[in-house]
């Protein structure tokens, strides 16, 4: 049986081998100079409000953290340590897929003393309320571009067929929406005891508590306002970045959050960094707006590339302040 160390090393390297393969296949055929002509070519003012931007929602996200850390134990988490913990663990997120998480309650807890059982709670608690933004983000790109999610379906299924197959049979379709609900609730009764299952209503149950929870906070609008202006933040940061795309600059703002929402999803598969599957779903999106393939990947590109650099600069910077703070040490009540 392997070490757990070496199984967790092949996991990274079969992730990041993957990331680099989709990267790959997407940019093998696109010419260097083409990319750095594009470089060259764009507004550098307006890319550089997005980083502004960007990095304005990482202090944000930190001051939403401080919300749900407890101050019954350790020392009082400042925004700036918030920050700084953040930063480290999307740096960390950039070296191990999902490990950013575990990385900033790590920093936190040495800094401040408090329980890393404590900071994970409230980190699942922020990954789940990130969750339900997303899906929402969704919802809303499908609202304003309903028509473009019905023509990418179409090309997929043949909607008039579909709905008219529906109609034509909607006794038999009711039957099986019932039978199918049935056997779920039958599967949850008969493996409720599966430790899967139970994880999935752990999980539910915790995510239930923790938003109920958040009505307890000193500042719960706060937490909930802030939530709002992360994703608000993510729109204008692709919104900048586009506008300083030739290309790309008269996307209208439903576009743009179509991008937006492709990109996040792309971000949250297990690779390094969205590395290969933001470029891919991104560049996918925007060919289907009518922007080449070529200025659709070379816009992928750029915003990524710009970000992961900001992330290594501001995320070196604090992890090198976190190091140097000293460890939290217990007073002696004594």
């Amino acid at each position: 049986m392997l070490h757990p160390r070496i199984k967790q090393t092949i996991q990274i390297l079969i992730s990041l081998a993957i990331a680099v393969w989709i990267f790959w296949f997407l940019y093998k055929d696109i010419e260097f100079n083409s990319l750095v002509e594009q470089i060259f070519s764009s507004n550098w003012a307006w890319i550089g409000l997005s980083l502004a931007i960007a990095l304005g929602g990482y202090a944000l996200r930190g001051w939403r953290w401080t919300l749900l850390i407890q101050e019954n134990e350790g020392k009082k988490v400042t925004l700036s340590d918030a920050y700084h913990a953040v930063m480290v663990g999307y740096l960390a997120n950039m070296i191990v897929p999902r490990a950013g998480e575990v990385a900033r309650c790590g920093v936190l807890s040495r800094t401040n003393g408090i329980s890393i059982g404590h900071l994970l709670g409230t980190v699942i608690l922020e990954r789940s309320i990130d969750l339900l933004f997303l899906i929402a983000t969704i919802l809303l790109a499908f609202l304003v571009e309903n028509e473009l999610f019905l023509n990418l379906a179409g090309q997929l299924v043949d909607l008039d067929n579909l709905g008219t197959k529906l109609l034509q049979n909607l006794p038999l379709v009711m039957g099986g929406i019932l039978v199918f609900c049935l056997v779920i609730y039958f599967i949850l009764r008969r493996f409720r005891d599966n430790g899967f299952i139970q994880k999935v209503q752990h999980f539910l149950r915790e995510l239930y508590s923790g938003i109920k929870g958040i009505s307890t906070l000193k500042n719960p609008m706060g937490f909930w306002l802030s939530s709002v202006v992360i994703w608000l933040i993510y729109f204008l940061t692709m919104c900048t970045v586009a506008l300083g795309i030739q290309s790309t600059a008269n996307l209208s703002s439903g576009e743009v959050l179509l991008v937006m929402v492709m990109g996040s999803i792309g971000m949250v598969a297990p690779v390094q960094g969205g590395i290969g599957t933001f470029h891919a779903l991104v560049a996918f999106i925007l060919i289907q707006l009518g922007i080449s393939e070529v200025d659709g990947k070379i816009f992928a590109a750029i915003i990524h590339g710009t970000q992961v650099i900001l992330v290594l600069v501001a995320g070196l910077i604090s992890w090198v302040i976190m190091i140097q703070k000293p460890a939290w040490i217990k007073p002696d009540k004594s």
